[in-house]
């Protein structure tokens, strides 16, 4: 591979101690893949030049914004779409099980492997690039799953389970006590969906109906308020981190600055200024 061509693999796990899920964000000038296959959906999504994939008998050609899902155990390969440019995307390795919560019917079946969805592609390259970058587990299992049943509702063959949940509100506030009182170590997605006799799209379904956004985001800002009080009382914040479960003062100021417009450094020592 040449110094232009990068292909950099990240391993996200789903929940603490849930199954892994591979990452893969790619561009190449010139690489060719010979024909081979994978036991998971591929989903990928294209974000710049064109890639030529040979699949069931026939050529699938990519451009920017397109979403390509490759099935379990199908042959394929692919190179670039044109002799003068190069082709990038970003895809991820999902086991068949991640796609059927919200689905009835089995392992969904896809007769298109080329799709034309934007809200998805642009939701599926910002999941991809953020927990390329930070794969915390609750934010992985939140997103993810979540984006994999969106593509099979939308675009399988597969029909949508019912999405009426009685007592939603109840789960989705006995789900934030839990994340509330398990900040350090939150419980997996899974394991609190098996406790309510829920699948995981169940729970973040009633979840994000309640209280507007997934459990990830809601923990995230929960932590940011934790964290202002002990900036408040001196704390520094690569110690503070740690003390309201995030994984390093990086994943912190992530949140800090989405939340409140300010780094935590900038947030103490204005307010250190001020006393």
């Amino acid at each position: 591979m040449n110094a232009r061509e990068q292909a950099l693999w990240t391993r996200a796990r789903l929940g603490h101690c849930g199954p892994p899920l591979d990452l893969l964000t790619a561009r190449f000038d010139r690489h060719v893949y010979a024909p081979h296959a994978h036991e998971e959906f591929t989903i990928g999504v294209c974000v710049g030049g064109s890639e030529l994939i040979d699949y069931r008998g026939g050529h699938i050609r990519t451009t920017p914004g397109s979403i390509v899902v490759l099935a379990p155990g199908e042959m394929h390969t692919g190179g670039p779409g044109s002799p003068t440019a190069g082709y990038a995307y970003r895809a991820l390795y999902a086991d068949p099980a991640l796609l059927t919560d919200g689905t009835l019917g089995g392992v969904p079946h896809f007769r298109e492997a080329l799709l034309d969805d934007v809200e998805l592609a642009r939701a599926f390259r910002l999941a991809h690039t953020e927990l390329s970058v930070c794969p915390d587990p609750l934010e992985a299992e939140s997103r993810l799953p979540w984006l994999l049943t969106a593509l099979a509702r939308r675009h399988s063959t597969s029909r949508p389970a019912p999405d009426l949940l009685v007592g939603a509100a109840w789960v989705a506030h006995a789900v934030r006590d839990r994340l509330a009182d398990e900040l350090l170590t939150p419980p997996s997605l899974s394991a609190l969906a098996a406790d309510f006799g829920l699948s995981r799209y169940q729970l973040l379904r009633a979840f994000r109906t309640t209280m507007g956004i997934p459990p990830y985001a809601w923990l995230a800002q929960y932590r940011v308020t934790r964290a202002r009080g002990l900036l408040d009382a001196g704390g520094r914040p690569a110690e503070v981190a740690a003390q309201v479960g995030f994984a390093d003062q990086a994943h912190l100021t992530r949140w800090f600055r989405r939340v409140l417009g300010v780094t935590p450094a900038a947030y103490r020592n204005s307010v250190q200024d001020a006393r």
